[in-house]
């Protein structure tokens, strides 16, 4: 199983600490074991997982979907307009294919 990592993601990623990076390199292996450990969003957002954890005593979102064998990793931050953000930059997404 190959992990892919969105451009969002890879940007938000580079302004983690190490300290940050590991814990979600942890969380990253915790959904490769089990790729339905998120939930399943419905709608809009349907095929689009979103497992939540916690770095230092804040909970991050990270979304994903599985296409074929691989994972997507679409986007990670905070709660504070996520799903806002994660439907405008998949429309964005499906507008350029």
């Amino acid at each position: 199983m190959k992990i892919l990592q969105s451009r969002s993601f890879q940007k938000k990623v580079k302004k983690f600490t190490k300290k940050e990076k590991k814990a979600l390199d942890g969380e990253v292996k915790k959904i490769a074991k089990d790729p339905t450990l998120g939930v399943e969003k419905k709608s809009d957002l349907k095929g689009v997982f979103v497992h939540k954890f916690k770095i230092h005593s804040i909970q991050y979102l990270l979304s994903y979907r599985l296409q074929n064998e691989n994972i997507e990793l679409i986007m990670i931050g905070q709660h504070e307009n996520y799903y806002r953000d994660l439907k405008s930059y998949l429309k964005n997404q499906y507008n350029k294919n």
